[in-house]
């Protein structure tokens, strides 16, 4: 069983578009009915009755009150509040409106620098908007524990996973990263109780990352995945779910996209785990920090 935490505090609403254009695929038919309607005209979904949104999207109320229950809110009071301060933001902010998704072949740098910036800051602020601080804490607390990590990623996810691999590594937390399946599921046969095994997939749907994590739980190691879609494969064989936010851009697909929000979900668990060992980190610090100056060269040499 997933455990899936649903953060309501104020910041959480900005990332509710993204939330449910993320999950609109994966929705039963009625309730992607009504995830159109929202995403077509967010401002008029939140300026509408539940009658008047069940009639838009030619559903019922019971299905609105099961698309808000569905994510996290208690009814469709909360839902329209929510909708009404992210559309209330994204005019102020204007990103997409202004500058859009779309770069054409003759579009110059400044405009290719917009989109992409434009595009990648909100991403993190909407992954940061969704990221529950409950889970985060347990995956930090059971990686500061563990007697081994192993985190697994193909294609852009493997090098957020190198990434994180590199981080832990330098605390003294003994972590290893895998892109090829049989080399991470030998590893994940070997994991145990107090271990810790990590998957990233933007989609959720990469089976070797499926059944890295499905090995490494049936061995008792606590297993988090790392995803942009809560309800996907790998996030019901994870004990622990972190979400993502990813949109696909011209010459960037969504899993492009999503590296920068995986890296700030793993960013914040990695300084998460360094606070709970506070005192091996600074030493570790200081030891790798020497290790490497002689490699620089002194201020002002060329």
């Amino acid at each position: 069983m997933s455990i899936i935490f649903t953060n309501k505090t104020e910041g959480a609403v900005v990332g509710l578009l993204g939330r449910i254009r993320t999950e609109q695929g994966e929705m039963p038919e009625a309730l992607r009915k009504v995830a159109e309607v929202i995403l077509t005209d967010p401002a008029e979904a939140a300026r509408s009755t539940i009658v008047d949104l069940a009639e838009r999207s030619g559903t019922s109320t019971a299905t609105i009150t099961r698309f808000c229950r569905g994510l996290g809110f208690g009814g469709y009071a909360e839902l329209r509040v929510a909708l009404a301060t992210e559309t209330g933001r994204a005019a102020r902010q204007r990103w997409e409106t202004d500058i859009g998704q779309e770069i054409l072949p003759d579009d110059g740098l400044d405009r290719v620098l917009g989109v992409v910036s434009g595009n990648d800051i909100r991403l993190i602020q909407e992954t940061a908007a969704q990221l529950d601080l409950a889970t985060v804490e347990k995956a930090a607390g059971a990686i500061a524990q563990a007697g081994r990590v192993l985190l697994f990623g193909v294609s852009s996810s493997a090098a957020v996973a190198s990434e994180m691999e590199y981080r832990l590594q330098r605390i003294r937390i003994p972590t290893w990263s895998r892109s090829d399946a049989h080399s991470a599921l030998t590893d994940a046969a070997l994991l145990g109780q107090g271990d810790v095994a990590i998957g990233i997939s933007h989609s959720g749907r990469t089976r070797e990352a499926i059944e890295v994590l499905a090995e490494a739980g049936s061995h008792g190691a606590i297993t988090v995945a790392v995803t942009s879609h809560p309800r996907s494969p790998l996030a019901e064989v994870a004990e622990l779910v972190v979400t993502t936010s990813s949109r696909e851009t011209t010459f960037r697909s969504e899993g492009f996209a999503a590296i920068h929000s995986q890296l700030l979900v793993l960013d914040v668990i990695y300084v998460s785990v360094a606070q709970r060992t506070y005192e091996r980190t600074r030493k570790a610090f200081d030891l790798t920090v020497r290790a490497v100056t002689g490699h620089r060269l002194p201020e002002g040499d060329t």
